[in-house]
């Protein structure tokens, strides 16, 4: 099968590859689209030492597996655990000791033709969900952790920066709360599509600091981190939702003197997710930037890496 593999930071498509072999509690899937997203970005920079097939935003077609997704469209959770360290035991699946990660951690990923994933890993997408829509699931349902981390509500002020792909999925999620909800950005075409929808959206040169019970940090860079710290009032809470390529620098006193709560933030609930791309309360559909097939994997990394580009999709089917 053909896959874009990653090996010493460099990229390249292969078209040799095995397709894998499902363990007995997995089932193969056939990729039908699958997105680029800024962790992807990060490993080929070399934030964390990846070998193998990259990508874990996916939509695909069950070709092996128990009869009721047989022939199914599906999409995946993309951490593969074994169920009885004390994370697992412990209702922390997602920090399990032994997982493996699609595309990140000793799994390959669905930037292929095919992968594997434990059959109670998979959720069956919805007939009226389009595969485009479908393809953002596993992104929306990483905006929604923030909110199985921290309760938000009508009452609070909340700083969201970055109006990235994954800050464009975490305005949309946190809007739905009713909170009093900010987001700062340097693109005017990305805060437009926010705005369209009714989300208040500035420039870093707006933010009073000092000023907002909850700050978001979608940029990964550390400018983003850094505005992002000084915009909480005593007592605020940070939440991380995106990897750093690189070192932080920081003021920890800060952090202790105003009683700063730091939270990272990183894979949520996909039952959710799907509940609301069905029910149309989130638009993915202007975050899509660029389509190529899987052929043409290096050019699409390269579109994905230009300044202000949100979405590009790969196509395997």
């Amino acid at each position: 099968m053909k896959g874009l593999w990653l090996e010493n930071q460099q990229l390249q498509l292969k078209t040799d590859l095995p397709i894998p072999e499902p363990h007995e509690d997995e089932a193969l899937v056939k990729v039908l689209q699958a997105g680029i997203c800024n962790t992807d970005l990060e490993l080929l920079r070399g934030y964390y030492p990846y070998q193998g097939v990259l990508g874990h935003e996916f939509v695909g077609v069950v070709e092996q597996g128990p009869s009721h997704l047989i022939h199914k469209r599906v999409v995946g959770e993309i951490n593969a655990v074994c169920g009885h360290c004390r994370f697992c035991q412990g209702g922390s699946p997602t920090h399990c000791e032994n997982r493996t990660v699609l595309g990140i951690v000793n799994r390959n990923g669905a930037f292929a033709d095919y992968l594997t994933l434990p059959i109670n890993n998979l959720h069956p997408v919805p007939d009226n969900v389009s595969s485009d829509v479908a393809t953002f699931t596993e992104p929306l349902a990483a905006a929604l952790e923030i909110q199985q981390q921290v309760d938000i509500d009508a009452n609070q002020r909340v700083l969201l920066v970055g109006d990235g792909k994954l800050g464009q999925l975490v305005a949309q999620t946190l809007a739905l709360t009713g909170c009093d909800l900010w987001v700062i950005g340097r693109h005017p075409e990305k805060l437009a599509n926010l705005a369209a929808r009714g989300i208040k959206t500035g420039l870093e040169t707006d933010v009073n600091e000092r000023s907002f019970d909850i700050a978001v940090d979608c940029t990964g860079n550390p400018q983003g981190f850094d505005l992002a710290r000084r915009s909480l009032c005593p007592r605020g809470i940070l939440v991380l939702k995106s990897t750093y390529a690189g070192k932080l620098t920081l003021d920890a006193s800060a952090l202790v003197v105003d009683e700063i709560t730091v939270i990272g933030s990183r894979c949520g609930p996909f039952a959710p997710a799907l509940k609301l791309l069905e029910q149309e309360q989130v638009d993915v559909q202007p975050l899509i930037q660029g389509r190529y097939p899987l052929e043409q994997g290096l050019q699409a990394f390269a579109a994905a890496q230009k300044r202000g580009v949100l979405k590009v999709l790969l196509k395997m089917d």
